[in-house]
């Protein structure tokens, strides 16, 4: 189903895409560890959004009747996050900014290829020819880095494995958000992914403290700018304007970071870069305009047709809840 972006939404979507390419720069910039970063950007935002479950009555009630099913694969979805961050941020140390970037955005396809595996939808044949083509691109970004060496083909191997774990997260996150509201999903996986970073910094060594102002700071900032004004703005608009809307302008990312590379770095994009990121945009802009053969379809249009987006959906779950506890309660009575 076709969508017109409504100005607000389009505004948005220019606001989120813009947030998210700040991150790379950000990590570029601190000296910290990968792990450190990764940990107090993800602990960070989740400090940011318990003041939202606090305000909130029916955030407060969604967390605390969360079942141990959701709890399980709420904190799985933040340890996916936690290898994402992780990966992606140590793929800057061995490769260019461009290259890990355009990499990483290959999660829009990795997404789809998942649905098909884990709930049976089926491509078209032009869907499955973009897939090729952008898997293309990044073998052109790929083969641009041979010149660099072994470290830099590491970073683009890491940060693919990155887009990987970006995409599991927001596969589990497609279910569970149908059963629990934007802040209370967030804050659990948020806070899962920054305990499992602490963690993994623990156990490797990693110091966690006495860094200096300048590293405090773009902590902060990790958690403001790309994460909560980019990520978190685009997850509230997926069950507005789609997850193919959203998907196809995370593809900008890449665009924004390039510049901002340029500007703060002084870093060139090579002809290989420019290249397979070209092909890596048309192949996904391809899968994207043909989209799933069949499948259960695209659960966006279906809210949509129904007057709900994703609280809308927990709303709901809560009513009929209620219902049935009266329904039972009358019951007993009679």
């Amino acid at each position: 189903m076709k969508r017109n972006l409504s100005w607000p939404a389009a505004a948005a979507l220019a606001i989120g895409v813009t947030a998210l390419s700040t991150s790379a720069i950000f990590v570029k910039l601190a000296e910290a560890p990968s792990a450190a970063i990764a940990a107090w950007r993800m602990s960070m935002t989740a400090l940011l959004f318990a003041p939202l479950l606090l305000a909130s009555s029916r955030n407060r009630r969604a967390l605390a009747s969360m079942s141990g099913r959701q709890w399980g694969w709420t904190a799985l979805s933040g340890v996916m996050l936690a290898a994402h961050y992780l990966l992606w941020f140590e793929s800057l140390r061995y490769t260019s900014v461009t290259s890990s970037t355009v990499l990483v955005t290959l999660q829009p396809l990795f997404s789809f290829a998942g649905a098909y595996l884990l709930f049976g939808e089926r491509l078209s044949r032009p869907a499955i020819g973009g897939g090729v083509l952008a898997v293309a691109g990044s073998f052109v970004i790929g083969w641009g880095d041979m010149e660099a060496g072994g470290r830099a083909l590491l970073g683009d191997a890491m940060a693919l494995l990155g887009a990987g774990a970006i995409t599991a997260f927001f596969l589990i996150g497609q279910r569970l958000r149908a059963e629990l509201p934007l802040a209370a999903f967030s804050f659990v996986a948020y806070g899962a992914s920054g305990a499992a970073l602490f963690v993994y910094a623990l156990a490797a060594g990693v110091p966690l403290a006495g860094y200096a102002p300048r590293d405090w700071a773009l902590f902060a900032a990790l958690a403001v700018v790309p994460t909560l004004l980019g990520q978190s703005v685009l997850n509230g608009l997926v069950h507005r304007v789609g997850a193919s809307t959203i998907s196809m302008a995370i593809l900008g990312e890449p665009v924004g970071t390039s510049i901002l590379a340029y500007f703060v770095f002084g870093e060139r994009v090579t002809v290989e870069q420019a290249a397979g990121g070209a092909i890596v945009l048309i192949g996904i802009f391809m899968f994207m305009a043909n989209g799933a053969a069949s499948g259960r379809g695209d659960a966006a249009s279906h809210k949509e047709e129904d007057g709900k987006d994703g609280d809308g959906d927990y709303e709901e779950a809560e009513r009929r809840n209620a219902l049935r506890g009266k329904a039972a309660q009358a019951a007993g009575d009679a």
